[in-house]
């Protein structure tokens, strides 16, 4: 079996403290055949391997949202759906490619209101406290862990304590 491509870590999101980190064997590349999530555990962080049309990576696996495990979510290609509020995330890129359904803050401030997916009725916006936090709720950008595979199994550097 051909070894896929690691992709690079898009500029300037690169996790802190992983630059110098020594890498970990986490699991075989078979266990992450193309199309696939798994999610690793180290401590209280969750970092997601996905082997994307575009080859592997791994970030956090937790929506730059309201942190729903990604993993839980379905791929397309080289994004990721959240199973929480319906944000789509571009694993290849770092970018937002469908904002979640509560609205919120992009990473520059900028505001997005809430909306339905076509197959919901459409709720009220209300202006209590609850829908205050989630307009003030910003989603992050993601953070990538460096990648390689060396001898059939994907190895991580995680960020050292």
């Amino acid at each position: 079996m051909v070894e896929p491509r690691v992709l690079p870590i898009p500029t300037g999101l690169q996790a802190p403290g992983t630059a110098a980190s020594p890498f970990e064997a986490v699991a075989s590349f078979d266990e992450l055949p193309p199309g696939t999530l798994l999610r690793i555990t180290r401590g209280d962080l969750d970092v997601l391997l996905a082997h994307t049309e575009a080859g592997l990576l791994a970030t956090d696996d937790r929506c730059p949202h309201m942190s729903a495990p990604l993993s839980q979510g379905v791929l397309e290609g080289c994004v990721v759906g959240c199973p929480l509020h319906a944000g789509r995330f571009d694993l290849c890129t770092g970018e937002t490619v469908r904002f979640p359904t509560t609205g919120g803050l992009d990473p520059e401030g900028g505001y997005h209101s809430t909306w339905q997916p076509p197959d919901r009725p459409a709720k009220p916006e209300t202006a209590d406290a609850k829908a205050q936090a989630r307009a003030a709720t910003r989603v992050r950008r993601l953070r990538y862990y460096p990648l390689r595979i060396r001898a059939g199994r994907i190895e991580v550097a995680f960020p050292r304590p």
